[in-house]
């Protein structure tokens, strides 16, 4: 697997997976995004499941929530080999985007590099 990949095997698809997350899952913000995580375990022997979320609410406009979703997406398949290298348990990941106004790239570059700090912070202090 390349280390800068997002397959479709890393994306966390099954309902009942991100219903649980949402329902048992620890939330970390660095405003405008919020992380939250679960442990989980899959069938095919992934470490980490993610998926990003832009609220309809704020950007009624698909288009523009789907630009958000592609940034969000970009910044984290950038920023997952440094922090995800070394776990071996398993997490589910939903990051969303929290505010109304549309981000830049170096926006939501800079910030993802402080959310996946904080959640390696997070995920080393509770071992």
């Amino acid at each position: 697997m390349k280390p800068f990949s997002f397959s479709r095997n890393e994306k966390l698809k099954s309902k009942a997976q991100i219903d649980r997350l949402f329902a048992e899952g620890r939330s970390i913000t660095v405003y405008p995004l919020k992380l939250i995580f679960t442990e989980a375990t899959f069938d095919d022997k992934s470490t980490i499941k993610a998926a990003v979320s832009v609220s309809k609410r704020h950007h009624k406009k698909a288009v523009t929530r789907n630009k958000i979703k592609r940034l969000l997406r970009e910044a984290y398949r950038l920023n997952k080999p440094s922090d995800f290298n070394k776990t071996e348990t398993g997490f589910a990941l939903m990051i969303l985007y929290l505010s109304k106004d549309q981000p830049s790239y170096e926006l939501i570059h800079s910030k993802m590099t402080m959310l996946m700090a904080k959640f390696k912070a997070s995920i080393e202090n509770k071992s």
